[in-house]
């Protein structure tokens, strides 16, 4: 693994990389969550974090509120850098941007192009109908919204406790909220036959492991989970040891792609 801050000689030649890692961030964050990521991963993956409209490098534009529609977003911006790299890719989603990288994963499977493994962290299975949300986002005050949101961490302080910048997150972060509880996917058709890894903190109080174990019955083969000490934002205590559990859980992948077919 590369360490931290270090980066390819400016004159390096351009190679194509052994994996490109696409992450996805929680409700109302961006891929700034992401920006320690690429340094813990080795030296010839190419990592990128990915914005949804009206967050990080996309801000000026106004956030979807449509599941359906952020997924397109993606799909759109993801086959042509797919179609330019020809590098087997994997996707990682954190909370939202769990059901963000599944729903990616299941539609570019169905084309054809499946990912070589697929990270769900903090967020559990979705379902195609439930219950009614008890108290929808849309119908929380800002200073309730603040509190929740406070309580999941992930969003910096200074975002919460500065006026300006919450008049600007908040509505973000409510559409985000109204987004993951009004998705409602069609099921799939048959289990997504890409490896899956589970990723959650042992203490997450928004999302329980039998939560998380029900990913188990979306997938054609069980997933590989770990459980590490923290809440919701797990990986902010231990960035290292989550990296290598990915960076072993990929690599198996990736290997399980080149074995040859049985019978060859």
């Amino acid at each position: 693994m590369r360490t931290p801050g270090s980066a390819a000689p400016a004159d390096a030649p351009a190679t194509v990389p052994a994996v490109r890692l696409f992450l996805f961030p929680h409700a109302g964050g961006s891929g700034l969550m992401y920006q320690n990521w690429p340094a813990r991963f080795p030296a010839d993956w190419r990592v990128a974090a990915r914005d949804a409209p009206g967050h990080g490098t996309l801000m000026g534009q106004p956030p979807l509120r449509d599941g359906d529609a952020l997924v397109a977003h993606h799909l759109d911006r993801l086959i042509p850098e797919l179609d330019a790299c020809g590098a087997p890719f994997a996707l990682f989603g954190h909370s939202m941007g769990a059901l963000v990288a599944y729903e990616l994963a299941r539609r570019l499977t169905a084309r054809g192009r499946p990912p070589v493994w697929l990270g769900l962290s903090a967020c559990g299975a979705p379902r195609p109908y439930g219950p009614p949300v008890r108290v929808s986002a849309r119908e929380l005050s800002d200073e309730e919204l603040r509190r929740r949101v406070a309580q999941l961490g992930g969003t910096p302080p200074k975002v919460l406790d500065h006026p300006g910048l919450w008049r600007h997150f908040a509505p973000v972060i409510r559409a985000d909220l109204q987004l993951v509880e009004s998705w409602r996917p069609a099921p799939a058709a048959e289990p997504l036959p890409v490896p899956v890894s589970l990723f959650g903190g042992a203490e997450d109080a928004v999302v329980g492991l039998a939560a998380l174990e029900r990913w188990s019955g979306h997938c054609a083969r069980r997933p590989a989970t770990h459980v590490f000490p923290g809440g919701h934002f797990y990986f902010q205590d231990d960035l290292d040891a989550v990296a290598r559990a990915m960076t072993h859980d990929v690599t198996q992948a990736l290997r399980l792609a080149s074995a040859p077919a049985p019978g060859h």
